[in-house]
């Protein structure tokens, strides 16, 4: 029997949601659990510069923004990035710049970073060991990296129907990421993602895993 047809979550689909994607408390609450958990993982302070990388609206740079020095919000979806780009021109943030990035696709910014991080971003990138090789050369020396996603789970989470990495094993994701030449990889639980199925409501943990570019050149 042929497997039923998938479509992956472009562009467009992240278009349709963005101008009501910041009034879902949930996704609001989210991004402040991913903030504490990444002040947590890692030593901020205003001389860094970082990249949200697939940033949306910017629910998780906004609660970042006056700990760092600077913050690049990149996404492939213009309609998150016009509001990202309108909330940061309402609030008179300085420090917060939006682009229209896809780096499997796009020339490589040419400025580096010495903090990059990302949610719920990696199980939609169709090449998880190219898009670390990519991180690890946008960071400075002693950057760090902090990736939230899901663990891995059966496929029930986005649907058979759509083309997406299924989360990830912890295990698996540490080795890819020491592959691609990042040390002292950890890991925590950050929160769960409670969704409705057929056989009731499932829980699906959402980790944060952080590691460091070795501080040599």
């Amino acid at each position: 029997m042929a497997s039923p047809p998938t479509t992956r979550l472009d562009a467009a689909h992240f278009d349709a949601q963005a101008l009501r994607w910041d009034e879902n408390p949930a996704f609001r609450a989210r991004g402040e659990k991913l903030a504490q958990a990444i002040r947590q993982a890692v030593p901020l302070g205003p001389h860094m510069r970082a990249l949200d990388y697939g940033s949306g609206t910017g629910l998780l740079s906004f609660p970042l923004k006056d700990e760092l020095g600077s913050i690049l919000l990149a996404d492939s979806s213009g309609g998150m990035l016009e509001v990202a780009a309108r909330k940061i021109a309402e609030q008179g943030v300085r420090n917060l710049a939006t682009v229209k990035l896809d780096l499997l696709v796009d020339p490589l910014p040419g400025q580096r970073f010495d903090l990059i991080y990302t949610s719920m971003t990696l199980h939609h990138v169709p090449d998880t060991d190219r898009i670390l090789r990519i991180f690890h050369a946008l960071l400075k020396p002693g950057g760090c990296l902090c990736v939230a996603d899901l663990d891995q789970e059966d496929g029930s989470f986005h649907g058979p129907e759509v083309d997406v990495h299924h989360g990830f094993d912890r295990a698996e994701l540490s080795r890819r990421a020491a592959k691609a030449g990042f040390d002292d990889v950890r890991f925590q639980t950050v929160f769960s993602i409670a969704k409705e199925q057929e056989n009731g409501a499932r829980d699906y943990p959402v980790f944060l895993m952080s590691a460091q570019r070795a501080n040599h050149p």
